[in-house]
């Protein structure tokens, strides 16, 4: 962690900029370089902290983002006069004390129903990706939890799960069958535990109960025992060479003892690792985090235990059911008549306060009122969550080009629009966008709260990743959001040397996404995924910034285009088209 004096030299660096006079409209190739390195060396220093949700840091690059608009001459002061728009977002998602889970259902003694009080850790936990909340429910089995018109599979036919806590298999039917329609044998977009939630919730089940699939507990177990017998035989290797010692000295056997011992630790942890994934029990962020704050209660129940309530409900086990299944694909579903789940889970959210830093140049003549956002997220993931297992140290995660690169961009492109004479015809918005990281929730507060009216926004062009240019690579996502984009990106790309990927939709796992969702058309700017990716080696000295020049030259030339053209880009909503791969 970087001391107060590192701090204090940001705030430092932070007057120097401001004070800075703007270098005038015949800036060389040199010193537009030197102004994107500037602001892309601050950014993602390591005094910034990554720049994650709740950081000092954040704080200092929001502060340093809105005196490089102001420095432009571009109106800052939007927001109740000032260019910050606040809002709230969890942060960080941690297990509360309450949390317990009973199982009730019929029992021979009508008088007396059969109880199931299940033990925290050893048979059930709460997800970090549910929320809070008491409940005592009836229980109804969900298969695995998919609805997919398209493949005529729908696991809540038949089946009520409104106000009901719905029990749900991990993963996805015939695992093992190349022509499943589910992807064949790799994962679907219907088997991450988000998909299944969100699923849930469309059906407005009341809580969630996951529970291990056979497949994946045969795959489990099989990993297990496979690392167990090369424990096992690491021993055996070592014992048969010591073996092999004439008359070993006193500290070559104390050596071998050692070694011995921790070989033999090594056995014993594969050994509880094969009975942990005989019946595993996810730990608490093992099926991720949800900082919706929207959940309903979740939680991983050991299988035995759901196997014993779908025996007695339904007289099948639950390898049976997933063998049935399989043979179709065919949901069997069922209701668990007269078995409830009571309990309470605690998750605790934390919430924290994030500004979008916004500057506008205003427009002049009839379209004036009409708007182009120019967007990119300042934020990034902080320390982010290293591999302890794998051995990777705790480490700062600057976000060179995540997204340092991008706000770089969009301030030299403000800086040299905010100089033009004359106006635009349209009202130019820039915002620097927080909580991208966190899913979007920067851009879509900015929808949701708009300091301009929404349905006056003619185009959104987004930045993020763009300093990392490749053989001149450039992919353009939004292509065919409006009839007029697929010719302006030809010529920008050909005046500024770029070879560019056009990608028609508009979807994807950045700020252009929600816009887009609002019908507005969408250009987002991207040099493509690198094995940096969050990481601690997104640094500085990594960027391409004569790329970064000409990036910055062509996204200049697609804005004006946008803000003068005699009519606003038309939207339209094309063929999907494959989203960068971000986390």
């Amino acid at each position: 962690m970087k001391t107060a004096k590192s701090l204090r030299l940001v705030f430092l660096f932070l007057a120097a900029v401001a004070a800075r006079s703007p270098l005038l409209a015949a800036e060389e190739p040199a010193a537009v370089e030197k102004q994107l390195a500037d602001a892309a060396r601050f950014l993602s220093s390591d005094a910034l902290e990554g720049r994650g949700a709740g950081t000092k840091g954040l704080e200092a690059a929001a502060d340093f983002i809105a005196a490089q608009f102001a420095q432009s001459g571009l109106k800052t002061t939007a927001l109740a006069g000032t260019p910050f728009q606040k809002f709230s977002v969890t942060t960080a998602v941690s297990r509360g004390a309450n949390n317990k889970l009973t199982f009730t259902g019929p029992s021979a003694d009508p008088h007396r129903p059969e109880r199931i009080e299940l033990k925290l850790d050893a048979d059930f936990t709460p997800l970090a990706v549910g929320g809070s909340g008491k409940f005592d429910l009836p229980l109804v089995f969900a298969g695995y939890g998919i609805t997919s018109p398209k493949d005529r599979y729908d696991d809540y036919a038949g089946i009520d799960a409104s106000g009901k806590a719905v029990v749900i298999l991990r993963r996805q039917p015939q695992q093992g069958n190349p022509k499943s329609p589910f992807a064949g044998t790799n994962p679907s977009h219907h088997a991450p535990f988000p998909r299944k939630l969100s699923n849930a919730r469309d059906h407005k089940a009341a809580a969630v109960i996951f529970c291990s699939d056979a497949p994946g507990v045969h795959k489990g177990v099989t990993e297990a025992h496979k690392k167990w017998q090369e424990a096992l035989d690491r021993l055996a290797q070592q014992h048969a060479e010591f073996k092999r010692t004439a008359r070993p000295a006193l500290d070559q056997i104390e050596a071998q003892q050692k070694r011995i011992d921790e070989l033999t630790r090594q056995v014993t942890a594969a050994s509880d690792r094969i009975r942990a994934e005989l019946d595993p029990v996810l730990p608490f962020e093992g099926a991720g985090r949800d900082l919706s704050g929207k959940a309903i209660p979740v939680v991983y129940c050991r299988r035995s235990l759901v196997d014993r309530i779908v025996r007695a409900a339904t007289k099948t086990d639950l390898a049976a059911i997933e063998r049935q299944i399989d043979e179709g694909p065919k949901p069997h579903s069922a209701v668990l008549a007269g078995w409830r789940a009571a309990g309470e889970i605690e998750v605790q959210r934390t919430q924290t306060d994030l500004r979008n830093v916004i500057a506008v140049l205003e427009g002049e003549g009839p379209a004036a009122d009409e708007t182009i956002v120019v967007g990119a997220h300042y934020d990034h993931v902080g320390w982010g969550r290293p591999n302890v297992a794998a051995g990777e140290p705790k480490a700062v995660r600057n976000g060179a080009d995540d997204n340092a690169s991008g706000v770089a961009v969009m301030l030299e492109v403000a800086r040299e629009l905010a100089r033009r004479k004359p106006a635009p015809r349209r009202r130019l918005v820039f915002v620097a966008f927080a909580a991208e990281e966190l899913g979007l929730r920067g851009s879509n507060h900015y929808l949701s709260s708009p300091p301009f009216p929404v349905e006056k926004t003619a185009a959104m062009v987004n930045l993020d990743m763009v300093g990392r240019l490749r053989q001149n690579k450039l992919s353009v996502f939004g292509s065919g959001t409006s009839p007029c984009f697929e010719s302006l990106i030809d010529a920008v790309a050909a005046r500024y040397g770029f070879t560019v990927t056009k990608r028609p939709a508009g979807t994807g796992p950045s700020d252009h996404a929600p816009f887009n969702a609002r019908q507005i058309p969408v250009l987002h700017f991207f040099t493509g995924v690198h094995e940096d990716l969050h990481k601690p080696g997104d640094d500085f000295e990594k960027l391409n910034l004569e790329g970064m020049r000409r990036i910055a030259g062509a996204v200049t030339e697609v804005v004006t285009t946008l803000a003068t053209g005699a009519k606003r880009p038309e939207h339209v909503a094309p063929a999907k088209s494959p989203a960068p791969k971000k986390p």
